[in-house]
């Protein structure tokens, strides 16, 4: 190349060399999403003991929130409930108790973007925007459970249908199929490298080799944390750079062009993904740079909840157990009852975006708000609702 050529193409090669930075802080925030879980499974012998001693709906309820908090993963929940009712430790209504402790998964599993939303605090606009359309995700989830946990105590409607899904399911002879996430195949390798899941079978990752078990946990979700951040704080940055007006025209003139095709987007990428927890913290950046606004945001969510449901699907059709199925059946119904509910009717479909305006209008005012917010909704509410329930 000649200094001319250079010299004559320079922005051009700066944006391409833009474009590959983000790329790569795109993969390293897909990489510190993937190691927050591995660090958190640390914490899985605890939330199974959880699972476990669940006797009552509302108990039901605040274990999900508590154990998905923990694991920070609704399948991760959800799997675990399957096998508890496969094995019948649940007692003879299972299924019954079973789907509380899943309507309490699907608030549990949105503390990942409050916590992706944090990156942003230091700059109150941008964090304004990037809470609000974390925190919407959260109010969806609220006012759905509000809706259905009692019409499900009073009428089991949730159950009924997964039951007669089920047997629909069982009397077609569908069979379950394997898919990998592609954000697993291509984080795998590095993730092996650092923390290794499937030690002491396999080889030792780094920490692994440095620390004790426990301590390697912790160490791999402090850098995970630590990670997360970095790649936020540039990732914004970056798409600013990268003239963000025509990004963001490209977003409102095809994916989020209306709510139906950004709903659809994010049932078909989280289904693709396998993990709501990514695809709907991708979006905090998008949102804290102005990319889009909470109303675009809202109807992707809700699309996420139904997308992440196909990973437990699969895994219990291909386990050939019925109250397995009936129990992830029972995960698609809830999100879709709540879709079906709420978003068709536009007062309703407003009061997780009001209350997420509100919230990130008073969690501005000081850099502990949101801090207590997550700490008080995810753990003391209920850790409070279950002692006074035991």
């Amino acid at each position: 190349m000649t200094p001319n050529f250079l010299a004559k193409n320079q922005p051009k090669i700066k944006k391409i060399l833009k474009i590959l930075l983000l790329i790569f802080l795109i993969y390293i925030f897909f990489l510190s999403i993937v190691m927050m879980g591995e660090g958190f499974k640390g914490f899985k012998g605890l939330s199974e003991g959880l699972l476990q001693n669940v006797s009552n709906p509302i108990m039901g309820l605040v274990v999900g929130i508590l154990a998905t908090s923990i694991l920070q993963s609704s399948s991760t929940t959800t799997s675990i409930v399957v096998g508890l009712v496969a094995s019948g430790i649940l007692g003879p209504h299972s299924i019954r108790i079973a789907i509380p402790i899943i309507m309490g998964a699907n608030i549990g599993t949105t503390i990942t973007n409050t916590i992706v939303s944090l990156a942003h605090i230091s700059r109150s606009d941008e964090f304004q925007n990037a809470f609000r359309a974390a925190t919407v995700h959260d109010f969806f989830n609220i006012i759905a459970v509000v809706i259905l946990l009692p019409l499900e105590i009073c009428f089991h409607i949730i159950e009924k249908s997964s039951v007669a899904l089920a047997n629909f399911v069982v009397s077609a002879n569908l069979k379950g199929a394997e898919f990998k996430s592609p954000v697993a195949t291509i984080t795998k390798p590095v993730v092996h490298l650092l923390f290794n899941p499937k030690y002491p079978d396999e080889t030792a990752g780094f920490f692994q080799k440095l620390f004790s078990p426990q301590l390697a946990k912790f160490a791999i979700l402090a850098i995970a944390l630590v990670c997360l951040f970095i790649a936020l704080k540039y990732m914004v940055k970056l798409m600013r750079l990268l003239v963000v007006d025509k990004v963001e025209r490209f977003f409102s003139q095809t994916i989020f062009r209306n709510g139906f095709l950004a709903l659809l987007f994010g049932l078909i990428l989280t289904a693709i993904v396998q993990s709501s927890s990514i695809t709907t913290s991708l979006i905090v950046p998008l949102a804290g740079a102005g990319i889009l606004t909470i109303y675009q945001v809202l109807p992707y969510t809700v699309g996420a909840n139904i997308g992440t449901t196909v990973t437990t699907l699969l895994a219990a059709l291909a386990t050939g157990s019925i109250p397995a199925l009936v129990v992830a059946l029972s995960h698609f119904c809830f999100n879709v009852f709540g879709m079906v509910i709420i978003m068709p009717v536009k007062p309703v479909r407003h009061i997780p975006i009001r209350a997420s305006i509100i919230l990130s209008k008073i969690v501005i005012k000081n850099k502990l708000y949101p801090v207590l917010f997550i700490l008080i909704v995810f753990f003391a509410i209920p850790i409070f609702i279950l002692l006074i329930t035991k």
